[in-house]
């Protein structure tokens, strides 16, 4: 089945990590054994991985913050720094665009031509040696990159259609995960010029406060790409209950993570991934279908490059063209084809049909 996955780290873990994307995550392993670092020799992601995963459209990130934190690879110590490394992380993907490995997907024409390549390809076989070209649909975490609100139409222009405003702790725009801060006063013009331009706000890592303050000024299209439920996994990353609901009543969809602090309650980073596993994701999926009463809010976003690797991703996926074992799951606890459509892609098709109409 044809997938869609709404949250990949690409350009920052191949620039900030030094990974050639165009290798598979075997070959990649094999160049970082001995390397220091978490996640080192253990990768998931790959483009060659992404198209025996059929993943036909993936919402591709740019990430750097300039918060004071001091995280390698991640916090810049001025925002100017911030502003650089993200464009060269869009240079990144344009990069590949010009070089044939993927096509920068942007507005509802795009997207339909794109989708109907996909789906033609299918429809005659699925050829794994001639797969279509990668979508890309890009993204930014954390909005500390944009240097002010006035400037996020040059944003818009260069390719940008999807903004999460924060990320963990005190953003430049928001509090983000693990803080209790709500919106600066660069946050809510920035949500007032997305609105004007049409952007798609990604509610994902917003801290609690900062959620109820943006909805209130947001009244777009809104989704989280990568998160889970805290009602399974009580913890802020992820989403209340009150809080899909919201993103529920207006349309919106939520893309279930794969990093395995976020599918087990009271799971430490560093300890084992053992007895937790793929069904684990499902069982957020389902969560979210049943607050819903449908399938058409529950989607794939699975961050499986966020910084970490196969020690911190379930037990039983080895690389990122495993998630074609999620149809085979989601059938087995009842949902129907067009359900399991809906899950792995219709309904972030719908979104995006609907923001760029």
């Amino acid at each position: 089945m044809l997938i869609i996955d709404a949250h990949l780290d690409l350009a920052w873990t191949a620039l900030q990590w030094n990974r050639n994307l165009l290798e598979s995550a075997y070959t990649i392993r094999t160049t970082e054994v001995g390397l220091p670092g978490k996640g080192r020799a253990q990768n998931t992601v790959s483009l060659p991985d992404m198209r025996r995963g059929r993943i036909a459209l993936s919402f591709v990130t740019m990430l750097a913050r300039s918060t004071g934190h001091k995280v390698e690879y991640l916090d810049y110590g001025s925002q100017a720094q911030a502003y650089g490394v993200a464009m060269g992380q869009l240079a990144y993907y344009r990069a590949l665009e010009m070089d044939g490995h993927a096509r920068i997907v942007d507005d509802g024409v795009s997207l339909r031509a794109h989708m109907a390549e996909w789906d033609a390809w299918e429809a005659k076989g699925a050829d794994p040696l001639a797969t279509p070209t990668l979508g890309f649909a890009l993204s930014m975490e954390s909005a500390d990159p944009i240097r002010d609100p006035a400037q996020l139409e040059a944003w818009w222009e260069a390719g940008l259609r999807t903004l999460g405003p924060t990320h963990y702790g005190p953003g430049r725009y928001a509090g983000g995960t693990g803080s209790e801060l709500g919106l600066s006063e660069l946050g809510k013009p920035l949500l007032q010029e997305m609105m004007r331009l049409g952007m798609l706000l990604d509610l994902t890592h917003f801290s609690d406060e900062a959620f109820w303050q943006a909805v209130k000024i947001y009244d777009g299209p809104v989704l989280a790409s990568h998160n889970n439920c805290r009602a399974l996994v009580p913890h802020q990353r992820q989403f209340s209950d009150e809080q899909l609901q919201l993103i529920i009543e207006r349309d919106g969809v939520v893309g279930a993570a794969f990093d395995i602090w976020m599918l087990q309650p009271g799971f430490i980073r560093g300890d084992s991934n053992k007895g937790v596993f793929i069904e684990n994701v499902v069982d957020h999926i389902d969560h979210i279908c049943q607050l819903a009463g449908s399938s058409r809010h529950a989607a794939i976003g699975t961050d499986l490059d966020g910084g970490f690797g196969r020690e911190q991703s379930p037990c039983d996926l080895d690389t990122i063209a495993d998630l074609q074992r999620l149809p085979e799951m989601l059938s087995a606890r009842g949902y129907e084809a067009v359900d399991i459509k809906n899950i792995m892609r219709g309904n972030w098709l719908r979104l995006l049909y609907r923001a760029w109409a």
